[in-house]
Order: structure tokens, then C-alpha cells, then sequence
């Protein structure tokens, strides 16, 4: 089978408050505000080409509403619509304009409970970099990442789903936390040049831990942390690095109570990449390499 699954390509996250989240998204966050409906708005980064990549919904509750990942051929929806029902889920599919700038897709939950969706077609409205461009945009609003980077999810059975991302889609192993000798507790994931497009964590099914946006240097993330400041939003930690994928991060919340992280650096793995093994008694300075601590809200609140 033809693998072709791309990266990462948008999030929908419900929240509390449209309009205070709209806010925030625009101005904090520093992301352009493409498209508006009843309940919805559609938000893409300044380095992003597609329509969106991430989508907003008021509801009564937080959390993640699906995650969609971008394949490379229309085509290979039908090829990944076969061989995810071969492998025993149940896949549906979304019609063609359900969402405003988004063809069709297949939508199927993972063993962990969320919904995720496999698409090509979306809006192409590009960057505005293409012909003998600045480094960057004119008057960028806050933290101002050029693109969303990952997620990281919990569920219960987190050996199923690496198994589905991995044999079905292709996913390959970054990292990976092993407790009381042989159970997998986390896992990082990934299907481009980073350390993870996607992480999943033993914990309550059906649930988001966070949603990340990429940055491109430690001065960036320190940036971050001066928007983050000014704005009096809640921080969960940091700055500070990760041992696991090297990254430089500052973890946050948005108005409804969904974590946000900003990310930058970490190593460039391959297809033939050997996952790093993190054991339980070395798992705090994993997390937090510098601090060796992990508080009980980061390990405990999943919206």
C-alpha cells in the first residue's frame, strides 16, 4: 500500500467562548483569522499555505472536537478507507464542503477514543512568500508561530492506537516511556522531519492533553513567554527544555481550559530512526529535563 499520509493538518477544539477565544487566538496566539460561521472560526499560522489549520467551536465543554491529518493523493482515501476497516475500525466518510475550505474525508475513532480525520482536498490560499519574499509578514500580531506542530492525546489503550498509526499509516516511533518493565505508557510518534507530529499518553479515553504550535528558536519561545506574560495568561510550565525530543517548550492554557504549548527545535529523526527508551524513574526529567518535576496539574488535567 502506498503510505501517504503528510503531516498534521488541522485541529478542531471546542471552547467555551467564541468570541473571547477569537480573541485570544488572534491576538495572543497571533494567528490570522480566515473564515467565520455560526459557532465556528477558522484560523491558519502566518507560514501555513492551506485554508486552516485550526478550527475553533463553541460548545459546553473543552477539548478536542478531531484532528485531521493531510494525505498526499485523493486517491489514497480510498486506499486508507479499506485498509483501516480491514483492520477492524469502522470508517465514515464527510462530505465535501461540510467544513468551510475542506473536499471530502474519512472520519474514524482511534482506540483511544478520538476522532480523527483523513483528508486531501482544502482551500489553498498560500503564505504571500512566494516571489522574492521577506523572512516574514509585516505587523504580526503576539506569539505569532509559523505553523501548528502536534498533539498530544490520552486514552487508555495506548498500545492499539501506536499499533493502527504505525502498521496502517505508517507512523514511525520517536520515543516511547516503559513502566513496571513492559507496559507502554506514552509514546511519540511521527511522519515528517520532527520528533513527533503526534503523542499519545495512558490516561482517561477520548481526551486532549494539548495541542502544540511550532517556533523556530529559543529567542522565539522566550518571546512567547513575554506575550504570555503581558497578557496575564495561566502557565502550566516553563520555558524550559524537554528530555524527550530535545524540545524547547512553554506549556499554557487558552480561555476554555485547553493546553497549548509552543515548541522549538528537538533532532531530526528518519524512517530508520531507533526510538529512545525513557524508563519510570527518569521519566520527570524526560518531561522536564532541567526541574526533574512533574506537577500533578500537567499530568493530571486533559481537557
Amino acid at each position: 500500500m502506498r503510505m501517504g499520509v503528510m503531516r498534521l493538518g488541522r485541529v478542531e477544539a471546542r471552547v467555551l467562548d467564541l468570541e473571547k477565544s477569537i480573541d485570544y487566538y488572534s491576538n495572543v496566539i497571533g494567528l490570522q483569522l480566515v473564515a467565520r460561521e455560526p459557532g465556528k472560526a477558522y484560523f491558519k499560522a502566518w507560514d501555513e499555505e492551506d485554508h486552516h489549520s485550526l478550527i475553533i467551536t463553541e460548545a459546553d465543554y473543552p477539548g478536542l472536537e478531531h484532528m485531521g491529518f493531510k494525505v498526499r493523493y485523493q486517491e489514497d482515501l480510498d486506499t486508507f478507507e479499506k485498509a483501516i476497516e480491514q483492520y477492524g475500525i469502522r470508517v465514515n466518510r464527510v462530505s465535501n464542503r461540510h467544513r468551510i475550505g475542506e473536499g471530502e474525508a474519512i472520519r474514524f475513532t482511534l482506540p483511544t477514543g478520538q476522532v480523527m480525520e483523513l483528508y486531501h482536498e482544502i482551500e489553498r490560499i498560500g503564505n504571500g512568500l512566494k516571489l522574492n519574499p521577506d523572512p516574514k509578514p509585516e505587523n504580526l500580531k503576539g506569539i505569532a508561530p509559523p505553523y501548528l506542530d502536534h498533539l498530544l492525546i490520552a486514552g487508555e489503550d495506548v498500545p492499539a492506537t501506536t499499533d493502527l498509526l504505525m502498521k496502517v499509516m505508517d507512523f514511525h516511533m520517536s520515543e516511547r516511556v516503559i513502566l513496571h518493565g513492559d507496559e507502554l505508557f506514552a509514546v511519540w510518534l511521527f511522519r515528517t522531519n520532527t520528533p513527533h507530529d503526534i503523542a499519545i499518553i495512558k490516561g482517561p479515553n477520548g481526551k486532549l492533553h494539548h495541542f502544540a504550535f511550532g517556533l523556530s528558536s529559543w529567542e522565539d519561545v522566550l518571546h512567547a513567554a513575554d506575550c504570555l506574560a503581558k497578557n496575564e495568561v495561566v502557565l502550566d510550565e516553563g520555558p524550559t527544555r524537554h528530555g524527550i525530543t530535545r524540545g524547547l517548550t512553554i506549556y499554557f492554557f487558552d480561555p476554555s481550559g485547553n493546553r497549548n504549548e509552543v515548541f522549538s527545535g528537538g533532532y531530526i529523526p528518519g524512517e530508520d530512526f531507533t526510538p529512545v527508551t525513557w524508563t519510570e524513574e527518569r521519566l520527570p526529567r524526560g518531561i522536564f529535563y532541567h526541574k526533574g518535576e512533574i506537577t500533578e496539574r500537567f499530568t493530571g488535567v486533559f481537557t
